[in-house]
């Protein structure tokens, strides 16, 4: 009996894959490992040390665009899960309607445009309203972080609608409850998951994004991935190495809580 095609009996299969994953981790294992050298060199180990550790957490301007990292996050993500979360239920407990696909392609977008593109457009408008206005707060930021993160947040919450029986939505009509009672009590239990799973997506997309924050933000606002860029554009030190190490262990715990939540149950 013929043996199914499979990848890996390709010649070079196993060169490549290893190839791929040192390329991806080996300057992120390196980055961390160099974040306990006890010595300022980038390149040479002088011995385990936690001294940068210590000088991160020490440091008030750290601590203070953490702190602004955190909340324009959370705010942000919040908001974008809402308006996903409604966008998920408008394009699939309808009926087919003219116009649907390109509305799912209009949600989508910031994914499929170069960010850079974003955030000029985002720069020339936020610009404007300075200009008109004077108001100079953190409502843009909040606002193109919304924006941003509305598309990461949606997807797994239409994932998980589609996934929802609708007949469970229907048994609660025959039994009187109107559209509103049965959402409570019906789909948003049953949505939990997807939207939990929407917000740390998109609570990390925003706590990561440099680009948009790059354009958008005024004096004085400056988020953790911008700080660090500015400090390495002057000297690349390990307390720098250090701060992107326990960014990076934020932004693995919310990426595992997402796959935890998302995976697929029996």
């Amino acid at each position: 009996m013929a043996k199914g095609f499979d990848v890996r009996r390709l010649p070079g299969f196993a060169s490549v894959a290893l190839l791929t994953i040192a390329l991806l981790y080996v300057p992120i294992v390196i980055l961390v490992v160099f974040s306990f050298n006890d010595s300022i060199s980038q390149s040479q180990w002088a011995g385990f040390s936690m001294r940068w550790y210590e000088t991160a957490l020490n440091n008030a301007t750290v601590r203070d665009v953490s702190i602004r990292s955190l909340w324009l996050a959370a705010v942000s993500a919040g908001f974008a899960t809402v308006l996903a979360t409604l966008a998920a239920l408008g394009t699939t407990r309808v009926g087919r309607f003219p116009g649907q696909t390109m509305i799912y392609a209009l949600i989508n977008q910031p994914l499929m445009v170069p960010e850079i593109v974003t955030g000029i457009a985002l720069l020339i408008v936020v610009a404007f309203v300075k200009v008109q206005t004077g108001y100079t707060g953190m409502g843009y930021m909040v606002l193109a972080h919304t924006a941003f993160c509305i598309p990461f947040a949606y997807l797994p919450i239409r994932a998980r609608l589609e996934t929802l029986d609708p007949n469970l939505e229907i048994a609660a009509a025959d039994l009187y409850a109107g559209p509103v009672r049965a959402f409570w009590h019906i789909t948003l239990p049953l949505l939990v998951p997807g939207i939990m799973a929407g917000f740390m997506l998109g609570f990390v997309t925003s706590l990561d994004t440099v680009v948009i924050t790059e354009f958008v933000k005024s004096a004085g606002q400056e988020t953790l991935p911008t700080y660090m860029l500015g400090q390495i554009r002057r000297s690349t030190t390990p307390e720098m190495n250090a701060v992107a190490t326990l960014f990076l262990l934020l932004s693995l715990v919310f990426v595992t809580a997402f796959f935890l939540i998302t995976r697929k149950r029996g």
